[in-house]
């Protein structure tokens, strides 16, 4: 062997080599990638399964509680239409959190608004339905920082050198993470619930 075919197959060797290791980091960044993918959709589904739950709460509650506060009435269709948007098989991703979120908020008024109703606040139904839907809302809550924490860790990989290549090759895009709507960062106006 002369030594100029010695130093051609050493330096096809590193540059198989070199591939090699470029094609194994890839795989890796692209199975990672996979990866936290797939844990974002499942923390999603974490969420829908207890909005589902909530979703099924929503009508006995509103039954029962449309019994005592016929001044409500506005609140409780508020509260049926957002559920009817709400489990809409069209919505679109962003525009469902934003329906979930004015759901919340609008719950979270009922619960105030039935201070004002000492018989409905004796019911023992109402007061089990309340109590399944506070354990929802917990459930859901932890949901989405479950779903936050997936998405934030989604978003990072997918926006750092170099996976943001590999991202951007499998056309993997930001997800949104649940926030606080400007209705439930907003003080409730509790005055304004007992004026209807």
């Amino acid at each position: 062997m002369t030594s100029g075919t010695g130093e051609l197959l050493a330096s096809l060797i590193c540059l198989g080599g070199g591939a090699l290791l470029l094609l194994v980091i890839f795989m890796a960044m692209y199975n990672s990638l996979i990866a936290k993918k797939n844990q974002v959709d499942y923390a999603y589904s974490g969420i829908d399964v207890q909005l589902k739950k909530r979703h099924d709460l929503i009508p006995n509650l509103v039954a029962t509680v449309r019994q005592y506060m016929e001044h409500e009435r506005g609140l409780l269709e508020r509260i049926t239409e957002l559920r009817a948007r709400a489990i809409s098989p069209n919505l679109p991703e962003g525009e469902r959190m934003q329906v979930e979120a004015a759901l919340s908020t609008a719950l979270r008024s009922l619960m105030v608004a039935v201070e004002n109703y000492p018989n409905l606040k004796a019911n023992e139904n109402f007061l089990h339905l309340q109590a399944s839907l506070n354990e929802i809302e917990e459930q859901l809550a932890a949901a989405r920082r479950a779903y936050n924490a997936a998405v934030t860790d989604f978003n990072n990989a997918i926006e750092m050198f170099p996976t943001n290549f590999v991202a951007s090759m499998m056309g993997l895009s930001r997800r949104a993470v649940f926030e606080a709507s400007e209705e439930e960062r907003a003080t409730p106006d509790v005055a304004q619930l007992f004026e209807r």
